[in-house]
Order: C-alpha cells, then sequence, then structure tokens
C-alpha cells in the first residue's frame, strides 16, 4: 500500500497563492537544510530533500501547478507523475543548489548553460592614467598614447599549442571538458580540473607564447580629448582592451584624466580663480591690470576703494562645460599689499593721509594697517 503523498504546499510551508520568488526562496531554505552535504547517511534528511525538491519542481511550472491546484496529486498523471521524480531532469536546479553549495553544473547545468569548454569569453577592460596641463583641458587636444596590453597570439591562434600535434584529448575527462560523479541520489557535473574544460590539453605548447595563448604588445591609439575634462574624467576607448577568447570580444580602454595644478589658476568645478596684487594706491584709487589668461591679454579694472579678497568676475573665460554648453567665469581676487618698510617721505606722506582722514575710522585703520604690516614684515 503505498504512503498518501503530502501537500505540496505544505511541504515547503507556503500558502497555496504564494508568487514564485516565494516558493525559491522557500525551496533554497530547505535544500541548505537538508541538503546530503550537510547531512551525511541522513537518510531522513535525504527523504525531506526529496521532497521538497519534488514539491518546487511541480509548483514553479505553471502547468503542473494549474493540474495540481485543480485535481491534487492525480492532476500530474499527464507529466509523468508515476514514473517518480528525477532531480536530474529538473534544470532550475543547477541555479538554485549551484549558488548554496558552489557546483556551477549541478544537475547538468553546466551542460545547459554551455560549460566552459570552447566558450566564447570576453577580454578585460584596461585602465590608462592620462596627466595633462590645465590649459589642455580648456582647449581640449588630441594625443598618442601607447598601451601595453595582451592580445590573442597570432601563431596558435589563442589555442597555446603548436598547430600540429599541438593537443590532446584531456585524459580524465575523455574530451568532454567535465567530469560526472554520483553523490548520494545526485549526479553532478563539474568542469574538469586538469583541462579547465577546454576538453583538451597542451602536450606541445606554442614556440611564440609558450602556452599562454596570449602575448605582451604595445599599442598606439590616437585619443580625442574633449575640453573641459577634469581629474577622475573616465573616457572610454571600446573593444581597446583586453583581447577575448575563442571569438569573444576585446575588454575596453578607459582613459583617466589626472589634471596637473597650475602656478596661477586654480580650477574649481568650470570656473577659473587667481590673485592679483595691487599696493595701497592702487586699492584705494582703482586701477587697470593686464592680466595674461589663457585666452590671450585682459585688462581687469579694478574699482577704487576695493578691499583685500574681493573678487571681480571676467565672465565666459573660465573651463568649457564638458556635459553642455558654454564656460565657467574667471574671478580675480584682489590681495592689497601692504609695504613691509617706509621711506621718510613714504611716512610723511601716510601721516598726512591719516590725519585727514574721520576720526572714528582712526583706531579701526591703524589696527589694521599694524596688522597687516606684521603679516608682511
Amino acid at each position: 500500500m503505498n504512503a498518501v503523498k503530502r501537500d505540496y504546499y505544505e511541504i515547503l510551508g507556503v500558502s497555496r497563492d504564494c508568487d514564485d520568488p516565494g516558493l525559491k526562496s522557500a525551496y533554497r531554505k530547505l535544500a541548505l537544510q537538508y541538503h546530503p552535504d550537510r547531512n551525511p547517511n541522513d537518510e531522513q534528511a535525504e527523504e525531506k530533500f526529496k521532497e521538497a525538491a519534488e514539491a518546487y519542481s511541480v509548483l514553479s511550472d505553471p502547468q503542473k501547478r494549474a493540474a495540481y491546484d485543480r485535481y491534487g496529486h492525480q492532476g500530474l498523471q499527464g507529466f509523468g507523475a508515476n514514473q517518480g521524480f528525477d532531480p536530474s531532469t529538473f534544470n532550475d536546479f543547477g541555479d538554485i543548489l549551484g549558488d548554496l553549495f558552489g557546483f556551477s553544473d549541478l544537475f547538468g547545468g553546466g551542460a545547459r548553460r554551455g560549460g566552459t569548454r570552447n566558450r566564447a569569453t570576453r577580454g578585460e577592460d584596461l585602465r590608462y592614467d592620462l596627466e595633462m596641463p590645465l590649459e589642455d583641458t580648456i582647449r581640449g587636444l588630441s594625443v598618442e598614447i601607447q598601451v601595453p596590453r595582451m592580445d590573442v597570439c597570432s601563431r596558435c591562434q589563442g589555442s597555446g599549442a603548436e598547430k600540429t600535434d599541438g593537443l590532446v584529448s584531456c585524459p580524465m575527462c575523455h574530451g568532454r571538458g567535465e567530469v560526472v560523479y554520483q553523490q548520494s541520489f545526485l549526479q553532478i557535473r563539474r568542469t574538469c580540473s586538469q583541462c579547465n574544460g577546454r576538453g583538451q590539453i597542451i602536450r606541445r605548447p606554442c614556440t611564440q607564447c609558450r602556452g599562454e595563448r596570449q602575448v605582451r604588445t604595445e599599442r598606439k591609439l590616437k585619443v580625442t580629448i574633449p575640453a573641459g575634462v577634469d581629474t577622475g574624467t573616465h573616457l572610454k576607448l571600446a573593444h581597446e582592451g583586453q583581447s577575448g577568447f575563442n571569438g569573444g570580444p576585446a575588454g575596453d580602454l578607459y582613459v583617466v584624466v589626472k589634471v596637473k595644478e597650475h602656478p596661477i589658476f586654480e580650477r574649481q568645478g568650470d570656473d577659473l580663480f587667481c590673485t592679483v596684487p595691487v599696493n595701497f594706491a592702487q586699492a584705494a584709487l582703482g586701477t587697470q591690470i593686464n592680466l595674461l589668461t589663457f585666452d590671450g591679454l585682459e585688462t581687469v579694472k579694478v574699482p577704487e576703494g576695493i578691499q583685500t579678497g574681493s573678487r571681480i568676475r571676467l565672465k565666459n573665460l573660465g573651463v568649457p562645460r564638458l556635459q553642455g554648453s558654454g564656460r565657467g567665469d574667471l574671478y580675480v581676487q584682489v590681495d592689497v599689499k601692504v609695504p613691509s618698510k617706509l621711506t621718510r617721505d613714504q611716512r610723511k606722506l601716510f601721516e598726512q593721509l591719516r590725519e585727514t582722514l574721520p576720526e572714528e575710522n582712526e583706531p579701526h585703520e591703524k589696527g589694521l594697517l599694524d596688522k597687516v604690516k606684521d603679516y608682511f614684515a
């Protein structure tokens, strides 16, 4: 007399309206708890693992689930239920249990995904650090760089072996690229450790790459640097990275910009800043200063009575905006210089000037003068 099968929803501990992610989560929890690797020689745990696997295999299949919901276990007769449940026929287990136990090819999952044998592999990305002066970020430029990288060997075309009798079938997997063994009731497929899934091993290494499948090369590339780049800007050159294997695409090359410090101008975003010195007379009476900018000689008008730290804005003389139109501004900061020493005539003139200033400003002005003179002494 056959034992009565338990309800699949009860086995997984979920409600009858549970969605697919909930089913998978419940099954993963039970698989982790009752997997034979974690419960060696425990027949009860093995049966619970089989039971959970069977329940999930039915409820995760829309057609089987619909039949089960309507007719119960009898509704699964048309799906081969009388033949018993075979975990190796259920493809989704490879993804679920492979994550849990490290079996990349569990239940034939590797074969379902194509395995590793002769699989096209994308090449790795490369990084190239490019240092450039500030003026080039304003104008933009084209520069030629030399990038070291690994290319597929031209002699062996990436096989790593001589063309004649260089490769032989792997003796461990017999050319299949994977080995199969039985663990408890599970049939495990794993990538062959001797040939790494290639199905072949090198008997005669290529004389050019010495079996490495790649050779080191220097590649010259012309790179266009747009105006407005800043330190940390990444410029992507598609397919200029490491070569791929077995027909796989090359990786990408990322040119990473670093802008050198400038002795006069400081960059903040798209704006430029510089400091120009003026003497007391120029600050008090106003003046004009010729400033050499990246756009040529500019006349900066300093208004009378300007104070130390004041900024004069020159529009559209900053850095071009990389992600937009227009440019930033140039800010000229004024630094009023106080002479550290005065001649007798200069002192006499300053004393006469002090006498003409309003008395309420005298303590403030004397304090400022003393402070500035001490700073520049």
